[in-house]
């Protein structure tokens, strides 16, 4: 091989290796995604599967209580195998340990919240009104961490809430808990409408604290997700008590059905952490909404619910939004 064949041949190997390293981040990304949109669009279809005579079996305060636990041991697991252990046995500093106690008050706030709305409004307007929280963590976003969007990108977030709206009121229109509820009569209470502003802001300002808590402090993340989980368990843990104290078992009603939403919502949290460390807020707005694909497909498929021509509506204007906030 003369000079300039091994010129050209290394010109070419450059190429390659710098091709493989620009598409393989692309690609493990987008991997990453698709299976949170998997886990967020299959959680009310196993939550109606798990049910017995048409209700949930099992307390939901104890699934939460597990999935949080199940988080912390993978973290740990994380940290032990990736050689961060020896830093996590020293005592951190109280005032660096605080602050992740914010979002676990927060999303037992918004948990407790979601029971306490379903006696002051129907599910479909919990459902409808739920959307606003996109609005409130987009606000959040942009005051709390500085991020100014360009108007595309507003323009695109209020698409992505207009899908979630119009996807409430098609044909396949699922509750909170899963169940169809066509036919179901509206209703809702001021009180409601109060609660519903407060939940919405606590779920999007639990987002962007811990966005803002991940990004500002150099920690592995393996460390933070373990202090974050740590104040997870005792929180609700406490919400919990009642079952423990009652005489009901913790784990009373767990089938199969639940062990797997217990999973998939601990590692769907333990991506989101990684989604927020490295990506931002908003992304995790647009998994959520592509969801409602899976979510109606499982629910075609497992639950027998129909699907119209009216549901392409939400997907494309999902679509939409995406190709205007990403471009």
């Amino acid at each position: 091989m003369d000079y300039n064949q091994q010129f050209l041949f290394a010109i070419y190997n450059n190429e390659r290796l710098s091709y493989r390293r620009r598409w393989l981040p692309r690609l493990r990304w987008g991997a990453l995604l698709c299976v949170m949109v998997l886990i967020y669009g299959s959680h009310a279809p196993l939550i109606a599967l798990s049910k017995v005579d048409g209700r949930v079996p099992f307390d939901p305060s104890s699934c939460v209580v597990m999935i949080e636990l199940s988080k912390l041991l993978v973290s740990f697991a994380a940290l032990v195998t990736t050689g961060g252990a020896s830093a996590s046995l020293v005592p951190p500093s109280p005032f660096l340990v605080a602050p992740y106690a914010v979002p676990a008050a927060l999303y037992a706030l918004s948990n407790n919240l979601v029971v306490l709305m379903q006696a002051h409004m129907d599910p479909s307007s919990f459902q409808v009104l739920s959307n606003l929280k996109i609005a409130a963590t987009a606000l959040l976003y942009s005051l709390c961490l500085g991020k100014r969007l360009r108007w595309g990108q507003w323009v695109s977030l209020g698409l992505l809430m207009a899908a979630g709206v119009c996807h409430s009121y098609s044909s396949l229109d699922l509750a909170y808990d899963g169940v169809a509820q066509k036919g179901a009569g509206l209703h809702i209470t001021a009180w409601g409408l109060a609660l519903m502003l407060v939940y919405c802001c606590a779920s999007g300002l639990a987002a962007v604290y811990t966005e803002k808590m991940l990004k500002g402090q150099k920690l592995p993340l393996s460390l933070q997700n373990l202090y974050l989980y740590v104040f997870g368990v005792l929180i609700n843990g406490l919400s919990a008590f009642s079952a423990l104290a009652s005489e009901k078992s913790f784990l009373e009603g767990y089938s199969w059905t639940v062990w797997v939403i217990v999973a998939g919502q601990a590692a769907n949290g333990l991506l989101m952490s990684v989604v927020l460390k490295h990506g931002s807020g908003i992304t995790r707005l647009f998994v959520i909404s592509c969801s409602m694909l899976v979510n109606a497909v499982m629910s075609w498929a497992v639950l027998g619910l129909q699907l119209t021509f009216f549901f392409l509506i939400p997907l494309g204007m999902v679509a939409l939004a995406a190709l205007l906030y990403y471009t």
